[in-house]
């Protein structure tokens, strides 16, 4: 048959040089991934056998096999799966047609841990190319399950590939290695030595499903010639097991078979239900949020087994979005083994695990924050942003959510608090959880909003995650106690020590009336309102949304998601304790119709329009009526 060269494209050829000549920790790691990338294609077969997608397909006796060559310099890694058409080598491993590519070599630059680079290489699904870190030539055999072609696809790394179909093939794929000379100074082992690759199969691959079976060394003596070949791994599902009979350690490679990632998990949950349905399930909490999280490709759920057959890769079903993060295995017993995602959408035994899962997830999280706070601190610092998701789509769990989460808050710089801290600090006569929210704790803390509350000691929730706009709406209150926006509303802090008696407060609305009904009226294009206000202390305005209103940074998030929502005009309040409005106050009084008068009502709005962080809206009249302004006092 023909054989033809074809070259890589310029990220391929990165990697691959990257690959080759990068230094690494841990070279072993290369069998563990062509290993995985084996037992993958085994379940993939024998799911596609259940559905009767490949008529003809051998699935008797479904393996993998290790086979060293001491005299010729090669290893060879060999499964009997569901293999690769022509078509598929072109696509899948010519061309590295991965959108994670590139993000994998840019973190790879960046990443000084060689230990984490070496992991790396599975997160990004590379880890084929991984044996270029120990061979000086790869080359792949490789027939899919139903057909009577086979490819071959070899390459040295350099640049270029080539490709033959091949009328002869087993089934699956078989990938040799032609080793480099072992060089114990640069940690590159004899990868022909049974010894190491024991080694190399027991550390990571002893929970994989299928058999992984070292066939004796070719080039050996009469009696490693007769010998048979030798099952490497215990295949006992972890699962499956008391928990006292498997290690961390056994979990943690479990972890970044499932979740190919190089750090251990942060958490590690079990479950076992038994009764009327029976299932075992054993989930991970990442330490760490992975690069694509909030992307909407992100692949997210848990591997779905029934009776130990692996069904299905990245089950949705199994837990809700905002805990996409979680990754595991569920074992059920009483599913259908032909069960696909349409049935599993309809099934309530799904359903039940869904719930259990959820609530004991939830739970763990819970105790580490009482239990572990520095675990939970790392926890809610990766993943506190999308678990606050649940609290708008999951009202079933929102109280156990809530129990979960915590927030940053005036009360401390560094620590932060859950709702039912913030309740039991609150002030005598306080009815009110507030909240503010922004883009970050310092813009906050300076907005003219909180100014009233830092002088009268009321704690406020700071919150800067775009979700927190929306999901103290949907929340509404805790514990009887509603939450307020320090940026929405009048804010009445009464009771609280300084605050105007209401004799004072009408006689001042009294004299600031006929100011407040002219700015009104002066402004009306841009404010719904021109009033006192009772949150400022030190700055002269500022913009508040009305009690039922959306407020700015919500209005641009729907727009950002092709939602169409009018813009709402806002409320403009003033301190009438500050000079620069009493001046105005006077001067109005006096002289109401100076031209002057105009533009200072123009410039206090902009001002407090640019105080939280928005832009005035003709910033070029902005500028040159602060320029003129600059100019007269000079």
């Amino acid at each position: 048959m023909s054989t033809e060269t074809f070259e890589f494209q310029v990220e391929a050829r990165q990697l691959l040089q990257l690959m080759i000549h990068s230094v690494y920790s841990n070279k072993d790691v290369f069998l563990r991934e062509l290993v995985s990338n084996a037992s993958d294609a085994l379940d993939k077969l024998r799911l596609a056998a259940l559905r009767d997608d490949v008529p003809g397909a051998d699935v008797s006796d479904l393996h993998i096999e290790l086979e060293p060559d001491k005299e010729a310099r090669t290893l060879t890694v060999r499964d009997n799966g569901i293999g690769m058409s022509y078509d598929e080598v072109t696509r899948l491993i010519g061309t590295i047609a991965n959108s994670g590519t590139a993000k994998f070599l840019e973190e790879l630059r960046e990443t000084k841990d060689a230990a984490g680079a070496d992991g790396l290489i599975g997160q990004f699904g590379v880890g084929f190319y991984s044996g270029f870190m120990v061979a000086d030539e790869v080359t792949l055999v490789t027939r899919h399950a139903g057909e009577t072609e086979g490819t071959r696809w070899t390459s040295r790394g350099e640049g270029t590939y080539t490709l033959e179909r091949i009328p002869e093939a087993p089934q699956g794929t078989a990938v040799t290695l032609h080793l480099k000379p072992a060089d114990s100074e640069n940690q590159l082992h004899d990868y022909t030595s049974e010894w190491k690759i024991r080694e190399i199969v027991k550390r990571y691959s002893d929970f994989i499903t299928w058999p992984v079976r070292l066939l004796p060394e070719r080039g050996g003596d009469d009696a490693a010639e007769a010998r048979e070949a030798e099952t490497l791994n215990s295949m006992k599902a972890l699962w499956a097991r008391p928990r006292d009979e498997v290690s961390d350690d056994e979990y943690h490679e479990l972890y970044k078979h499932i979740a190919h990632d190089w750090r251990d998990p942060l958490e590690t949950i079990r479950l076992q239900a038994e009764g009327t349905f029976e299932y075992q399930a054993l989930l991970f909490v990442p330490s760490h949020a992975p690069h694509d999280l909030f992307t909407q490709g992100y692949r997210r759920g848990v591997q779905l087994y029934v009776k130990r057959v692996f069904i299905m890769d990245d089950c949705e079903e199994l837990l809700p979005p905002y805990l996409r993060f979680v990754k595991g295995v569920v074992d059920a017993q009483d599913l259908s083994l032909n069960v696909s995602r349409e049935i599993l959408q309809q099934d309530r035994h799904i359903r039940m695990i869904q719930r259990r899962l959820t609530k004991k997830v939830l739970s763990t999280v819970k105790d580490l924050r009482t239990s572990e706070p520095e675990r939970y601190a790392t926890f809610w610092r990766e993943f506190g942003a999308v678990l606050k998701e649940g609290l708008v789509t999951d009202s079933e769990n929102r109280d156990a959510l809530l129990a979960a989460c915590s927030f940053a808050s005036t009360h401390d710089a560094e620590e932060p608090t859950a709702l039912k801290g913030y309740v039991e600090r609150m002030k005598e006569g306080q009815n009110d959880i507030y909240y503010m929210t922004g883009e970050s704790r310092q813009a906050i803390e300076n907005s003219p909003h909180m100014e009233a509350f830092r002088a009268k000691g009321v704690e406020v929730l700071l919150l800067t995650d775009a979700v927190d706009e929306v999901w103290v709406d949907a929340v509404g209150e805790y514990e009887g106690k509603t939450l307020r926006s320090v940026a929405k509303g009048e804010i009445d802090l009464a009771g609280t020590e300084g605050d105007k008696s209401d004799a004072e407060k009408e006689k001042q609305g009294e004299e600031y009336a006929g100011l407040l009904g002219w700015m009104t009226e002066h402004l009306g294009e841009d404010v719904k309102e021109v009033r006192l206000s009772s949150r400022l202390t030190v700055s002269p305005a500022c913009v508040v949304s009305d009690a039922g209103e959306l407020t700015p940074a919500l209005e641009n998030m729907y727009r950002a998601m092709g939602q169409e929502v009018p813009s709402a005009k806002r409320i403009l309040e003033l301190n009438p304790e500050h000079q620069l409005v009493k001046t105005l106050n006077r001067a109005w009084t006096d002289q109401r119709d100076r031209a002057e008068l105009t533009e200072t009502a123009e410039l206090l709005h902009a001002l407090a329009v640019l105080a939280e962080g928005g832009r005035p809206k003709e910033p070029a009249r902005f500028v040159q009526l602060m320029a003129d302004r600059l100019e007269r006092t000079l």
